[in-house]
């Protein structure tokens, strides 16, 4: 009897990550998440690649394509929601799973202009705000 060759891992999302956002859809590499936190409109992209912690674990031309779509999400956020600066960050210091913030900031947010993580608690969405916004997002970004 034969055996068929051991199938490759699938990608899953990292289980923290799952917890702390909510899905808008994928893009041809990423996949688009808002981050659950009301203080600041802010976005992930999480390239769909089996072990992959690093930008650099992607081969040139996903490496291209993930940068298209930095900047295609980073157009639509800060369309939607008129900020003065993007903040853009690939961090992965307690989640491994490759993963990129796109946070739109503007003078006033809970903590302009030092960056976000863990300064203040994260702030419940309003969930006909939340839909609202992820509406925006998907028609900007072409998901819907």
């Amino acid at each position: 009897m034969i055996e068929a060759p051991p199938q490759p891992p699938a990608w899953e999302l990292h289980p923290q990550l799952a917890r702390d956002t909510t899905n808008i859809g994928d893009l041809p590499l990423s996949r688009v998440l808002v981050i659950n936190d009301a203080n600041y409109p802010w976005l992930l992209l999480v390239p769909r690649r089996v072990g992959a912690s690093e930008i650099i674990d992607l081969d040139e031309v996903e490496q291209a394509q993930l940068m298209t779509e930095i900047a295609r999400a980073g157009r639509a956020l800060k369309a939607v929601t008129q900020c003065k600066k993007l903040n853009i960050a690939a961090l992965g210091n307690v989640v491994p799973q490759l993963h990129v913030h796109v946070i739109a900031r503007r003078e006033g947010d809970a903590v302009w202009p030092r960056p976000v993580w863990g300064a203040v608690p994260a702030l419940d969405h309003n969930k006909q705000e939340l839909a609202t916004f992820i509406s925006a997002l998907r028609r900007k970004i072409w998901l819907s």
